[in-house]
């Protein structure tokens, strides 16, 4: 079973412009992200896919200057991005990440990918309220295409996989069950604001890890409720 990460990341942002390339521990989001996906087992190559917009010609330029594979293709049509991206690697499941979750739960997507080695559905369901910024999307190559075909709404398109799970019963599923630990829906551990950015600045600082599991993170934050309550306030905006 071939799988790939695809990291969907841009430059543009209405809440926090720039915020894939700001800094972090001793290096930036960006690499959070692709250390925290090359140590997921079972993935054959990790990819930055980005826009063909001028703003983003920093993250082409970062990837090019730290040895990483990218791809440019529509701002918008974040779906299309994914599927053209993934067709010069020919894979059997792709694994979507978002770029403004520099903690992304490495081991879980592990199991994740360990899960679907098994059981070869079309997309695998995360069952537990984790803290928003951890968890990985695993879907066939296979089924992405078919969401691209048929998925003509907005939500579809930006959303990535966003019709699989309004039309479930279109596609064959299994669950995966997060961990106890993982818990901890009152968490946010991912990027969108200056909030955001305030805690997860704390944390880099404290475990100068990139590879910290993100178990030590939720037990970190619930240790110190003064750092968890810095972005406690922040609404997710809706899926349209």
């Amino acid at each position: 079973m071939k799988t790939i990460v695809i990291i969907q990341a841009r430059m543009g942002s209405s809440r926090l412009p720039g915020k894939v390339l700001k800094a972090l521990g001793d290096t930036d989001v960006l690499s959070y992200d692709i250390a925290r996906c090359r140590a997921i087992k079972g993935v054959s190559e990790v990819i930055i896919a980005t826009s063909e917009l001028s703003q983003d010609d920093a993250i082409a330029k970062w990837c090019e200057e730290h040895n990483v594979a990218y791809f440019r293709g529509s701002e918008d049509d974040v779906l299309d991005r994914y599927v053209q991206c993934a067709k010069g690697y020919n894979p059997d499941y792709v694994m979507r990440v978002t770029s403004d979750c520099p903690f992304v739960d490495y081991e879980m997507a592990s199991e994740i990918v360990s899960l679907m080695e098994k059981e070869r559905k079309d997309i695998v369901l995360v069952d537990g309220d984790l803290p928003r910024g951890l968890v990985v999307e695993l879907i066939s190559f296979e089924a992405l295409q078919r969401i691209h075909s048929i998925g003509k709404e907005n939500r579809h398109r930006e959303h990535v996989t966003y019709y699989a799970y309004e039309f479930p019963n279109e596609f064959k599923s299994v669950t995966y069950n997060a961990p106890s630990n993982r818990i901890a829906p009152e968490l946010r551990i991912t990027l969108d604001t200056e909030e955001d950015y305030a805690l997860l600045y704390e944390i880099a600082k404290h475990f100068n890890n990139p590879l910290v599991s993100s178990a030590e993170v939720i037990q970190f934050l619930k240790q110190h409720p003064e750092i968890a309550k810095l972005n406690a306030h922040i609404e997710q905006k809706p899926v349209i």
